[in-house]
């Protein structure tokens, strides 16, 4: 009996993680960090709202240090996500936790951040740190609209076809283009050739991003070709296969590339953000 109900604690216990994996992280435990996050700004600008002091207070105050020091340390700690992707646990800090605190409280600083600077701009190294910071957040709002609405856009590319399966495909209708294309003349020949021996991945960051391919070999031997023997027409036949089959495997590539962008901009711009958040407390310290 003690097995048994052992055994059905373990399944029951099953059934509730795999219920949690088809959560997304926005949702994570009922939007917890939502909740805190948004406990957090309240609490702060009920704080500066309520505090009697005049001026104003700003980042040289007593309350603009705290939310200084509250900001850095939510910076810092938000800046190791990435080191908490390269380690595998699920325990109470599980990656998905981690994820949806790291979006809820990195909007938070919005809050704190401008309430920090008592809404004091100028051109100074503090300024800097502060603009830097919501770059990021910026940055970061993109990644989590194109990993939230990408994903199914990229499955349904695909239909239900692997990358490899889409390239076996691709190769499959070059085949029976290089013996279609035999009895061509030598300018027509040329433009199959040319298609066929085009890398598929060709055309830079540029074209994966936005789609566009004015190189395509495959399109221009579509233009050069004629349609006048039955011959032409079965090349002419392949060649719109071949065109529809490489506009799937680029409409994957350019999702993929949406989602993985956006890193090549936030990753550098938390650095320079960091950096400039060090000169910002060295500065504040050397002339305190």
């Amino acid at each position: 009996m003690a097995t048994r109900a052992g055994g059905t604690g373990r399944y029951a216990q099953d059934e509730k993680r795999r219920d949690s994996d088809h959560v997304s992280f926005l949702k994570h435990r009922r939007f917890r960090w939502l909740w805190i996050a948004l406990a957090l700004s309240v609490t702060c600008i009920l704080g500066y709202v309520m505090i009697d002091q005049q001026p104003r207070p700003n980042g040289g105050s007593w309350y603009g240090y705290t939310l200084g020091t509250i900001g850095f340390a939510l910076i810092i700690w938000l800046s190791l996500l990435g080191v908490r992707k390269r380690r595998i646990n699920p325990g109470a800090w599980s990656l998905k936790a981690w994820t949806s605190a790291h979006v809820y409280l990195g909007l938070s600083l919005i809050v704190i951040g401008t309430l920090h600077t008592g809404f004091q701009i100028g051109w100074n190294v503090h300024t800097l740190a502060y603009v830097l910071m919501l770059l990021v957040i910026v940055t970061g709002i993109y990644g989590v609209i194109v990993y939230a609405t990408l994903p199914a856009s990229l499955s349904a590319n695909r239909k239900e076809m692997t990358r490899a399966q889409m390239l076996e495909a691709l190769t499959a209708i070059g085949r029976q283009l290089e013996t279609a294309a035999q009895p061509l003349d030598r300018a027509e020949a040329d433009l199959v050739i040319a298609a066929l021996s085009q890398d598929v991945f060709a055309g830079g960051a540029l074209a994966r991003l936005t789609g566009r391919y004015p190189g395509c070999a495959t399109a221009r031997a579509l233009g050069g070709m004629g349609t006048r023997s039955e011959g032409e027409q079965r090349v002419v036949a392949l060649l719109e296969k071949r065109a529809e089959q490489l506009s799937q495997i680029r409409g994957a590539l350019r999702i993929r590339a949406l989602l993985e962008v956006w890193l090549f901009i936030h990753i550098p711009l938390t650095i320079a953000l960091i950096a400039a958040l060090t000169a910002h407390v060295i500065s504040v310290f050397f002339y305190w």
